[in-house]
């Protein structure tokens, strides 16, 4: 993997990059301090990951993110900062990590072991992930359809969505249901399905997105309807009268 470290402070630039040196095989191509020297940079050069401030010169971190998010080929960002004020945005920019300073050690090498994780799966060829089932065969250009980036309080979780069971709308938020817990997440339940594989995932009630692969029984219901019983989980999620024909076309009942 190739890496852009972006910081302008040379004592914490200094110390990311040994630290990356130190617990992965990721190469650092470049340092740099200005936000508009970054975008001049990947004009020329493509890398797989930028280690990104928020606090730089010319053009601060997230609008530098919001410009790099349209780009072709999209590198992962991982930001790096004092403050814990920016972390919704950076779930919303859909960043794969979101790491405060000051730096800890032990933190860093479990983003890095993630990350390179993440660009082995990412590139591998579609055949390898045909093993996995077909919930995960997916176009290996795309760094979001298997992965998700989820809120916990300070923190982004980057999370597999075959990992997620599913999720329900509560007001203003989005409840998401996994094996690694519950989280809450500040989109509607139509933004967060969006981000979600079209293959696996269906909005099978207004207030419900279910995983396909994660249903273990279909109970018939009131109105010709179904309640879902997922694996490893109590709860059941509905489906909606207005979606009964569309889930039975794609469960084939």
């Amino acid at each position: 993997m190739r890496a852009l470290i972006v910081e302008d402070e040379i004592l914490a630039s200094e110390e990311l990059n040994y630290l990356i040196q130190e617990h992965s095989q990721i190469e650092v191509v470049d340092r740099l301090e200005d936000g508009l020297d970054v975008l001049k940079f990947l004009q020329e050069q493509e890398v797989d990951v930028i280690f990104l401030d928020i606090n730089i010169p010319s053009l601060d971190g997230m609008m530098l993110a919001h410009h790099i998010g349209k780009f072709a080929t999209k590198p992962y960002i991982v930001f790096t900062t004092a403050y814990k004020e920016h972390a919704a945005e950076a779930f919303e920019l859909e960043a794969f990590d979101y790491i405060l300073k000051p730096y800890d050690e032990k933190r860093i090498a479990a983003m890095l072991q993630k990350l390179e994780l993440a660009f082995k799966r990412d590139h591998a060829p579609v055949e390898q992930h045909a093993e996995d089932g077909p919930a995960t065969l997916v176009d290996t250009n795309s760094h979001t359809d298997r992965r998700i980036n989820l809120l916990r309080n300070d923190n982004i979780i980057v999370t597999d969505t075959a990992d997620i069971y599913y999720a329900e709308a509560q007001e203003k938020v989005t409840k998401v249901y996994t094996n690694n817990g519950e989280f809450t997440m500040p989109v509607s339940i139509s933004d967060f399905h969006s981000r979600l594989p079209e293959d696996t995932f269906f909005r099978c009630h207004r207030s419900y997105v279910v995983n396909l692969s994660q249903i273990r029984e279909i109970v018939p219901w009131f109105n010709n309807t179904y309640l879902l019983r997922l694996r490893d989980l109590e709860a059941e999620v509905p489906v909606s009268r207005g979606k009964v024909k569309e889930f039975r076309q794609l469960m084939r009942i």
